[in-house]
């Protein structure tokens, strides 16, 4: 780095990993390390801080916070208290919904409930889901704003604030704000309600018109006798052969070995336009319902997760027959369902997917991690003594910690470990839906912002807010943090916003020779305005092709919260926090 000084260069590099991350052609999973690994390379951190980083106090809590909550997707209270919340009419469901989903969200993973709301939404059939997921989606974000452990992102900048050696937030001290500025939007979101959208969901009238297609094979046939592969029945254009409907019973998954009978009714997914090419085999009657009530008894959709490992994968590239023991005959992307071959069709992240399901399905381990359910097979509940005992354990964590009778991290830690020894959670539940995301992004960020530090860069950055603010307002660099910031939300992920934004927010603060504080919560609420797009925040994603979605949907209303949030923060955070 001879050619360029070290400050511009770890600059540069920053802006670099910027422009990566927000193209979305690197994840920031991996560039945030590789940035992370190349400081260590060249020197820029030392060893000992590069290792500390990954050890850092509230990323151990987080983590911690994240493996109790998988107790709580198992809890009967939350599924119990989803019942109760959709009984009467839309308003007071809307009522409730947004209620108990903003005071769940304040001290539980919002993945969490979001995820258990949203399956029994997706269930009922008196109201239209479309107006009640969105702003489910909403009520959790504003919930996870008013205490430190609602949501990850306030976690993330607790420890920038370790790391930076500054006073970390307490367990409530994000209330005084965060609060007020939930009620406020929640009261918006009720009162304009009547532009939440109308969507008639298709689940219901899904039928093998829509999602797939039948043929009997009838008695004078050639195909009877001869198998699945002699009689090339897996090499059709367009068409994939999922099940076979034999005397009522389903065989899955068909094997290429597996012969055919007479008065068998082939079942096949995909291009389903494509029945011509049905007309090739002489003895094939195309379009005979008699599988219909049999196949629609094992239908079971679900929307893939924010931790699923076939998010930009293809259903051929995974082999999700053999994976999951299911055959997709269906794939929803908001309020579109994809045409064309499935197979190879590249996922994404809350994609919607119809399946047609194996006798085991509901017993693969992997289910958990890769889906959440939106109808048919559950995963197994803890009862419900046990599910209020868990409560009540976690009630207890939390107001000893409130007290600072014992820290957070302790209680969290003896708490799992109680899970663990009454065979609540297991050990490879544990490894399976471990964050290893999360501590590879928070735990480089910190890197990243020490390297800012020990660099000169930071210095760099102090003299340019110096000249870019003077003779203004502290409110004017607040607005233009807050708005930076929500930027960098929209675009990548609140995580990586809160990272990149930090660095920025203590030398704001310095170029004002102001304390650090108002500034940090001006980017700890500004990462948390994911409002108008659904595709930045995980349980946008989660909601999306469930409620069959439009961005537009998003951007009509999430545009009216985002304006009121940014206002109600601003206002609250400069009257409040900045100094006369």
């Amino acid at each position: 780095m001879d050619w360029i000084a070290l400050d511009w260069s770890v600059l540069i590099s920053i802006v670099a990993l910027l422009v990566c991350v927000a193209s979305g052609r690197v994840k920031p999973m991996y560039a945030f390390p590789v940035l992370a690994i190349i400081y260590l390379v060249f020197d820029i951190v030392p060893t000992d801080n590069f290792l500390n980083a990954f050890t850092n106090p509230a990323l151990a809590t987080l983590v911690l916070l994240l493996m109790v909550s998988l107790a709580f997707e198992r809890s009967r209270l939350l599924e119990t208290l989803a019942n109760q919340l959709l009984k009467g009419s839309e308003r007071k469901a809307l009522a409730k919904l947004l209620i108990t989903t903003s005071t769940l969200s304040a001290f539980l993973n919002n993945t969490a409930v979001v995820a258990t709301f949203l399956s029994h939404i997706a269930k009922q059939k008196h109201i239209a889901p479309s107006r009640l997921l969105m702003p489910l989606s909403y009520a959790s974000i504003l919930g996870g704003i008013t205490t430190l452990i609602g949501t990850s992102t306030n976690l993330v900048i607790n420890s920038f604030l370790i790391s930076a050696g500054l006073p970390e937030f307490g367990l409530f001290e994000l209330s005084k704000i965060g609060i007020p500025v939930a009620v406020i939007c929640l009261l918006c979101l009720f009162v304009f309600r009547h532009l939440l959208p109308q969507h008639q969901h298709d689940r219901e009238t899904s039928s093998e018109n829509n999602y797939f297609l039948t043929a009997q094979v009838t008695s004078d046939s050639n195909l009877i006798g001869r198998s699945i592969e002699q009689n090339q029945l897996r090499q059709l254009d367009g068409l994939y052969l999922i099940e076979i409907e034999r005397q009522g019973e389903l065989i899955r998954p068909v094997s290429p070995s597996e012969m055919i009978h007479e008065h068998d009714v082939l079942i096949f997914t995909g291009e389903i336009t494509k029945v011509a090419t049905l007309q090739h085999y002489p003895g094939l009657r195309v379009g005979d319902d008699s599988a219909s009530k049999t196949l629609n008894n094992n239908l079971v959709e679900v929307v893939i997760s924010n931790q699923s490992e076939l998010a930009g994968k293809t259903l051929q590239s995974v082999d999700f027959r053999t994976m999951f023991n299911a055959a997709v005959i269906g794939i929803h992307r908001g309020d579109k369902r994809l045409p064309g071959q499935l197979g190879r069709i590249p996922l994404k992240v809350g994609d919607a997917l119809l399946l047609a399901t194996g006798e085991d399905f509901k017993n693969h381990r992997n289910l958990d991690r890769n889906f959440h359910l939106l109808s048919g097979a559950v995963l197994p509940k803890v009862n419900t003594k046990t599910s209020t005992a868990i409560g009540m354990a976690f009630i207890l964590v939390l107001t000893l910690a409130a007290l600072q009778l014992m820290p957070l991290f302790t209680g969290l830690l003896l708490l799992l470990c109680g899970l663990l020894a009454t065979k609540v959670l297991n050990l490879s539940e544990i490894r399976r839906r471990f964050p290893f995301e999360y501590i590879a992004i928070i735990g480089s960020a910190l890197i990243i912002a020490k390297g800012l530090t020990e660099s000169g860069a930071a210095s760099l950055l102090t003299n340019a807010m110096t000249q870019l603010y003077q003779g203004h307002s502290p409110l004017i660099a607040m607005i233009v943090l807050y708005l930076m910031t929500w930027a960098l939300t929209e675009a990548v992920t609140n995580t990586a916003a809160a990272a990149l934004a930090f660095p920025i927010a203590l030398t704001t603060a310095e170029s004002f020779g102001l304390p650090p504080y108002p500034f940090i919560l001006t980017i700890t609420f500004a990462a948390s305005a994911c409002f108008i797009l659904p595709f930045g925040y995980q349980t946008h994603l989660m909601v999306y092709s469930a409620g069959r979605y439009t961005p537009k949907d998003f951007v009509k209303i999430g545009s009216l919260l985002a304006i009121v949030y940014a206002i109600t923060i601003i206002t609250l955070l400069y009257t409040i926090t900045i100094p006369d």
